[in-house]
């Protein structure tokens, strides 16, 4: 059984930082992209940051400079290093697993609430 269990959210005040963790068991790590996404109240799932096994990170424009992604295929977990967080990155974050060939294969956490308020 595939589990993909975020962590590391929480409240935040604007400019501060927060790392998510994304833990994926019961799937080969290696043959799977890793991506963030969130969701704020009120808005569609938006991709936010992905990285597959080799090759290039990406990142939607609003995020870059600010977030970093990565993964440590040895502990089958993704991170997603937060800074100068703003109110609009409020939003619940779910991180997503896709198989690098067969796309239909991914799976998804439960998600973790990311607020951004003074």
């Amino acid at each position: 059984q595939v589990q993909v269990v975020e962590s590391g959210g929480g409240l935040v005040q604007p400019g501060g930082s927060l790392r998510l963790s994304c833990v994926v068991s019961g799937i080969i790590f290696s043959y799977y992209d890793i991506n963030w996404y969130r969701q704020a109240p009120g808005k569609q799932r938006e991709l936010v940051a992905g990285i597959p096994n080799s090759g290039s990170s990406n990142y939607i424009d609003s995020v870059k400079g600010r977030f970093a992604i990565s993964r440590d295929n040895a502990e089958s977990a993704a991170y997603l290093q937060m800074y100068s967080l703003n109110p609009e990155d409020t939003a619940v974050y779910y991180c997503n697993a896709r198989h690098t060939r067969f796309r239909a294969s991914e799976y998804w956490g439960q998600g973790t609430q990311v607020t951004v308020s003074s």
